[in-house]
């Protein structure tokens, strides 16, 4: 046991489990149930997954985002095929390789404003097709909320699916903080997602208050081809599946991950609006979700993150990314500002 807990701007998956989480796991605890997903749990999962995602989605709980995103890429692409990215995408920057380790998968990667790409990039990359010797494009993946922190509009998803489809691409996002950008756009998921001409979604709840809650949502299931198959030799089959699913009832269940991601959303902007008239302090990306990007003199830095846990995100700029989760207190926040201020006077 940790004997004083402590608070860090890392990253949301630093934060714990929601404690609703850990009831409904204590609560699907009991009995038998039968394996691999044929149990109440799961289906109960699923027709809320139908809720928000319409009536044709399906769901597939994996274990871990990286596994996400790797089965739903490899279900719509052929081995000869690549996926069209932002050079920040998650997929490309922060996977180890995995997708092209794991699944075979080129990334074409295209410069981005602010982690976001548009329908220009995606075109960009859609030349030479069919001809043998490119890697042919057969995805476009885009990061709900983004690496940095920024969110797609509904119009902006759209716009994207269209040039996608136009070149015969699957469309998929990966939505390890789908939860964060719900809550900043205040709208359907569906208007974003399924309305706007996303395939294929990775839905992910562990960065929101769950601890291993993570799935492939199939939108569109004409455009996947195998996926049951490809989760089982992708080692994401989850035998007591239930423990998954009982996560994603107990966070869909009246809302609990939109109000967790909106607090999170909220404690971000309380700490924008701490620091960034401060002497010292550059925010260099909207804060539009649950993070907020900074520039800090190197020696403020260095001095901070021996007080708190955060990391440097670009080390040729010296920018910073600090996160806000489900639990991070107005308290936190209010500390944290503070320690920034200090380091900033002792060196003035």
């Amino acid at each position: 046991m940790i004997d004083q807990p402590w608070r860090g701007f890392a990253s949301d998956n630093y934060a714990g489990a929601h404690p609703q989480v850990l009831e409904a796991l204590a609560a699907v605890n009991v009995g038998h149930q039968s394996a691999y997903g044929d149990d109440v749990v799961t289906a109960r999962a699923a027709d809320m997954i139908k809720d928000l995602f319409g009536s044709q989605a399906t769901f597939y709980p994996v274990f871990n985002g990286t596994g996400a995103n790797v089965v739903a890429l490899q279900s719509v692409t052929d081995r000869w095929q690549s996926v069209i990215a932002s050079e920040t995408a998650h997929i490309h920057a922060d996977e180890g390789g995995a997708p092209e380790v794991m699944a075979g998968i080129k990334m074409w990667t295209v410069p981005t404003a602010h982690g976001k790409l548009g329908p220009d990039g995606v075109q960009s990359q859609c030349f030479d097709m069919e001809f043998v010797h490119r890697s042919q494009p057969g995805a476009v993946s885009i990061t709900q909320s983004s690496e940095m922190g920024t969110v797609y509009t509904p119009d902006e998803v759209s716009a994207i699916a269209e040039v996608a489809h136009r070149n015969g691409l699957a469309m998929h996002m990966d939505g390890a903080r789908l939860s964060n950008a719900a809550a900043a756009l205040g709208v359907p998921v569906r208007v974003f997602t399924a309305d706007a001409g996303v395939d294929l979604v990775s839905f992910g709840l562990t960065k929101n208050g769950a601890m291993t809650a993570e799935a492939v949502v199939v939108v569109d299931p004409s455009r996947v081809r195998g996926i049951d198959f490809l989760r089982k030799t992708s080692m994401q089959l989850s035998s007591k599946m239930r423990f998954m699913s009982a996560q994603y009832v107990a966070l869909l269940t009246d809302d609990l991950w939109l109000t967790s991601a909106a607090h999170a959303n909220a404690m971000a902007q309380r700490l924008e609006r701490a620091v960034r008239e401060l002497p010292g302090v550059t925010i260099t990306q909207p804060v539009q979700a649950n993070a907020v990007f900074a520039i800090l003199p190197d020696e403020v830095t260095a001095a901070l993150q021996e007080r708190f846990h955060f990391y440097t995100w670009n080390q040729e700029t010296g920018e910073v990314r600090w996160m806000c989760a489900w639990d991070t207190t107005p308290e936190d926040v209010d500390a944290f500002a503070a320690a920034i201020g200090e380091e900033l006077s002792s060196r003035a």
